[in-house]
């Protein structure tokens, strides 16, 4: 639901935060009734719950009472409270670690495992890689490429919109691109994601909207959690949980099917690395 609420109908959105918000109450009202909670119409209610996957308000609503039942035994996911100015700091840990263990959860959940292979296969045999993103997203990606030159691959993780571009141009059958970026409309990555696709190269995009444009220019579609937002949690934090876990998904599937290559470049690395971290003396 947190996916899907900014691309729906502010009248779809209100069924389904009301759903979201009270699954317990929201299961005993019939499609009249959950109408006029929400002022909206009996049509919008169906439509809703359409959106979530779901035939009818009948199937929806016996999901819900289900829901409600785990709540009440403690085995459902739990929903945290948004993060308030005056919490203690043992209360935004508690929150923080909570959000971000379901946002874990849901990305797992979630997660095409038959796109995820495909992207594994492309970037393990890919002459080189380029990685798109920009701001929070920027980072993941530099975590993605700076992984995979650890264990011998050509990966370079673009930031600048200009560079991006330039490279992006470069690319051709057998290369391979990964865009990252939650709202899948960053113009500064879609952009040398579509000139990547346009070039024939595999393109990958990592993003909490599926049905974003940037699935368009997107050969494989990794779908994200982590779209709950508020006053002192911003999208991008909790959106950055799930990226990486994908991005390290990604690592570790790559790294399999290179194995025979990746263990002595990740051992030469980490080999080149050690004098750099000398081990600490006690001093007595």
């Amino acid at each position: 639901m947190r996916a899907l609420a900014p691309a729906l109908p502010r009248s779809v959105q209100r069924v389904a935060e009301a759903v979201a918000a009270d699954p317990a109450g929201c299961s005993a009202l019939t499609v009249t009734a959950l109408a006029e909670h929400t002022a909206t119409s009996e049509a919008t209610v169906v439509r809703t719950a359409r959106v979530l996957g779901y035939p009818g308000y009948k199937e929806l609503r016996l999901a819900l009472a289900g829901l409600a039942a785990q709540q009440e035994a403690g085995t459902a996911p739990a929903v945290t409270a948004d993060i308030a100015v005056d919490d203690s700091l043992a209360e935004v840990v508690a929150k923080l670690a909570a959000d971000e263990r379901q946002t874990l959860a849901d990305t797992a959940a979630g997660l095409d495992l038959s796109a995820l292979g495909g992207a594994v296969t492309a970037l393990a045999t890919a002459r080189r890689i380029d990685v798109y993103g920009v701001g929070a997203s920027a980072l993941v990606g530099q975590d993605l490429a700076q992984k995979l030159l650890r264990i011998g691959l050509i990966a370079h993780a673009h930031t600048d919109p200009h560079l991006a571009l330039t490279s992006a141009v470069q690319l051709r059958p057998g290369d391979a691109a990964v865009a990252i970026t939650h709202s899948g409309t960053t113009v500064d990555v879609l952009d040398p994601l579509r000139t990547a696709f346009e070039r024939g190269a595999t393109t990958v995009a990592i993003t909490g909207r599926p049905d974003a444009p940037v699935a368009h220019h997107a050969d494989l579609l990794l779908a994200t959690s982590g779209a709950r937002e508020s006053e002192l949690r911003p999208a991008a934090m909790s959106s950055r949980t799930g990226q990486l876990l994908v991005v390290d998904c990604l690592f570790v599937g790559v790294a399999q099917r290179t194995y025979e290559t990746a263990a002595p470049a990740l051992a030469a690395t980490h080999e080149a690395l050690a004098p750099r971290h000398p081990p600490r003396h006690t001093v007595r």
